[in-house]
């Protein structure tokens, strides 16, 4: 199966774009994401990077306004409430480091999140 890749004016609603965010939620997005890559491993197991998925999904504002764990047999999925009894917004499949490229990660989005 072969992605496109769109950039962000394309794959965003044009609400969006005229949302202006703040400087500390840009400082805190670029530390939460440095953090996340600097302790990914290439050696490592599915289930390490998965968490380190999610602790950069909480630590970059989806935490506490959206609930994040596993469900089911999906790897890990963003509901779109506060606990695990709201729907499933996003779920995201991963895969370790040296797997193809095409097959890293895969988010699907159900429903919208709304506001973070």
């Amino acid at each position: 199966m072969r992605h496109q890749t769109i950039g962000p004016r394309k794959a965003l609603n044009k609400a969006f774009l005229k949302q202006k965010p703040e400087r500390k939620a840009i400082e805190g997005f670029k530390a939460a994401l440095i953090g996340m890559l600097d302790h990914a491993k290439a050696g490592e197991s599915e289930e390490y990077h998965k968490n380190l998925v999610s602790q950069f999904l909480k630590e970059s504002g989806f935490a506490p306004a959206h609930y994040i764990n596993t469900k089911g047999r999906n790897d890990l999925v963003i509901h779109t409430g506060k606990d695990a009894e709201s729907p499933v917004g996003v779920i995201i499949e991963a895969k370790r480091p040296g797997i193809d490229p095409e097959r890293r990660i895969l988010c699907t989005a159900h429903k919208p999140l709304g506001g973070r």
